[in-house]
């Protein structure tokens, strides 16, 4: 992406498709000449600044292409730290494009993907980390990536680094200026405070890429994979939990076979469901390949989702049991018995006793019926409770979602880790203060205080065009 901050750029910024109202954003030194030739209304020059004035859109042949509200921000007091004008329009695409047009020929450019963002960060408004927060709050489908994205956007990230970012300048300053004064020998850090403030860096630096894991979890959905033989039912709970018929159910053995992926939100968090292939001895060459992806997916699962056939033989459960509960080893197990309304009451209270031994203490287990919807509520209130996250609401509460974040975080844990060793190791300041400086430069990677064009151009063409 070319940087052409002298442009005044315009877009629409509501999603494609006819609605009751549409926003056109205007941007850049001359958005207030430029919509002043084709506005029909009070002198935009003279509006104060975060007002609307209703008035009327005009071609270049000076017919009215629609009644708008006309919101005026004034630069710097902007998103994007220039004049920016928001046009109110009627939801017709058709009116939104013939606004769009009639811009560009009073002077205006198109924005490409981001650029409002972009130069919201190149003029200050906010940092690198904030304008990625922008497009995860647009994309976000839960109540916690909404709490996350917008707890990084006001700047509760930033103020984690930049708290950092000082307290290694001072780390580092100190050793610097002992460099110095070599010849006479001058100590003016004291080694075991710096090893000491090192250290709770790094362990700060550690806890906020151990976040990811959960971070991404909440962006993405929690995968939770639902495995179990051939015919078990897990293609019927899947379109339950989803809600839609999106898995094909047959009483012919193997139909699933390949992956299905899907996500819902259950009581305000993300899950991303995910049906394989039925666990079976088969010569079938393709099926073959589904259950061997079962088994990846499961081991890339943070819940797995186990469904047995009420009927099936408990010697057949016991032999399946080994290879689930240890490829379920240190993840959330929960074992579904289905079909429990095919079963008298002296079976139900049989396999109920028996699958509580088989899981014992690694898991739970839910008795339902997926094509009767028995037992779903209880299974869905189950899967909330084992996937609780942490309190988003709290806004000093810091999670990574981001993986170019956790990426930097893992470089600057590993430079302050050998600052670390350095100082243990005695070895000498300007080698230590080498690593602090690359510390600090993975975490300025992160807000966009050290960037390059391309880091950036990456970044912004993934936004929306109007943002």
């Amino acid at each position: 992406m070319t940087n052409q901050l002298d442009d005044t750029i315009c877009a629409i910024s509501t999603a494609p498709g006819v609605g009751g109202i549409a926003v056109i954003r205007v941007s850049g030194n001359d958005a207030i000449l430029i919509t002043s030739r084709c506005w029909k209304g009070a002198n935009i020059a003279e509006m104060k600044s975060h007002t609307a004035h209703f008035g009327r859109i005009i071609d270049k042949n000076g017919d009215i292409l629609d009644e708008v509200v006309l919101t005026l921000f004034r630069n710097p007091r902007s998103f994007t730290g220039e004049d920016v004008i928001e046009i109110a329009c009627h939801g017709s695409s058709w009116i939104q494009q013939q606004i769009v047009n009639t811009l560009i020929e009073c002077g205006c450019r198109t924005a490409i993907g981001g650029e409002f963002t972009r130069r919201a960060y190149t003029n200050g408004r906010l940092d690198l980390s904030q304008a990625e927060a922008i497009a995860d709050l647009i994309a976000s489908s839960s109540r916690a990536s909404h709490r996350i994205a917008l707890n990084q956007m006001r700047g509760a990230f930033s103020n984690e680094l930049s708290a950092l970012r000082e307290k290694l300048l001072e780390f580092v300053s100190l050793i610097e200026l002992e460099l110095d004064f070599t010849e006479e020998d001058v100590e003016f850090a004291d080694r075991s405070r710096l090893l000491d403030l090192a250290t709770l860096i790094k362990n700060k630096i550690d806890s906020l890429a151990g976040s990811f894991a959960v971070g991404n979890a909440i962006k993405n959905g929690i995968p939770c994979a639902i495995v179990g033989e051939t015919n078990a039912g897990k293609s019927t709970l899947l379109n339950h939990l989803l809600r839609d018929d999106r898995a094909l159910v047959s009483d012919i053995h193997g139909t699933t076979r390949d992956v299905i992926e899907d996500t819902i939100t259950l009581g305000g968090t993300l899950f991303r469901f995910i049906d394989t292939a039925g666990i079976r001895n088969t010569d079938d060459t393709i099926e073959s390949m589904g259950i061997e992806r079962t088994f990846k997916k499961l081991n890339e699962a943070q819940i797995v989702l186990w469904v047995i056939d009420a009927n099936t033989p408990f010697e057949k459960i016991t032999e399946l049991s080994q290879r689930i509960l240890a490829d379920s080893e240190g993840k959330t197990l929960i074992t579904v018995v289905n079909k429990i309304d095919t079963l008298d009451d002296l079976r139900q209270q049989a396999i109920a006793s028996f699958m509580n031994d088989i899981v014992g203490t690694q898991g739970t287990v839910a008795f339902i019926s997926a094509k009767n919807s028995i037992g779903m509520d209880t299974l869905e209130q189950t899967l909330v409770q084992c996937a609780a996250m942490p309190d988003t609401d709290n806004a000093n509460e810091v999670i990574v979602t981001n993986s170019r974040h956790y990426e930097a975080l893992l470089h600057a844990g590993e430079a302050i880790t050998r600052a670390i060793d350095g100082l243990q190791l005695g070895i000498s300041g300007d080698f230590v203060s080498q690593d602090i400086r690359e510390c600090m430069h993975y975490l300025g990677e992160i807000t966009g205080e050290i960037t390059t064009d391309q880091i950036l151009g990456s970044i912004f063409t993934r936004f929306c065009i109007g943002k």
